[in-house]
């Protein structure tokens, strides 16, 4: 019994060791060479050499390959080393340029209803932001909004009254 299995774990042993012996990978190919420019040997000097060289030995200049130089395409995206500018709220919008059309109240909250000067009008509540400000509170016949001129500088207070007719 013993002989046996030494013999099994010998011929186990053997097959795995086997496997592991394969032949190795080939390597990628090697990239074609660039011919190498080599001057023209001189005829044999007891030939007599003729008046004018030959245009077509000199005109016949190995061409060097170019390196592929990468094509870069922006479409529609933006340049990452220009300033970026800020528009104000909406399309260049606002506040002092806008006016207080009506105000709503409710059991819960008051709306702001103002209108830009293309005709467009807004429903604002408290927080709510417009172009360069944000809307701070609803008054009874007034709104009050934070301006700010820059990012980073203090903000402004502007105030909307309603017009009366």
């Amino acid at each position: 019994m013993r002989i046996r299995v030494s013999h099994v774990w010998l011929i186990g042993a053997a097959a795995v060791l086997g496997a592991c012996g394969g032949s190795a990978p080939t390597p990628p190919p090697a990239p074609p060479k660039p011919p190498v420019a080599t001057a023209p040997k001189p005829a044999a000097p007891a030939a007599p050499a003729p008046a004018t060289p030959a245009p077509a030995a000199a005109a016949t200049a190995p061409e060097v390959p170019m390196a592929q130089v990468p094509n870069y395409e922006a479409k529609a995206r933006r340049d990452p080393f220009v300033t970026l500018e800020l528009r104000e709220g909406a399309g260049g919008l606002t506040v002092a340029a806008t006016k207080l059309s009506g105000i709503v109240r409710g059991s819960r909250t008051a709306l702001a209803l103002v209108e830009a000067p293309d005709g467009i009008g807004y429903i604002l509540k408290p927080g709510d932001t417009l172009g360069d400000g944000r809307l701070l509170e609803i008054g009874s016949d007034s709104v009050v909004f934070a301006v700010t001129p820059k990012p980073g500088a203090p903000s402004n207070r502007v105030v909307l009254k309603l017009a009366t007719n």
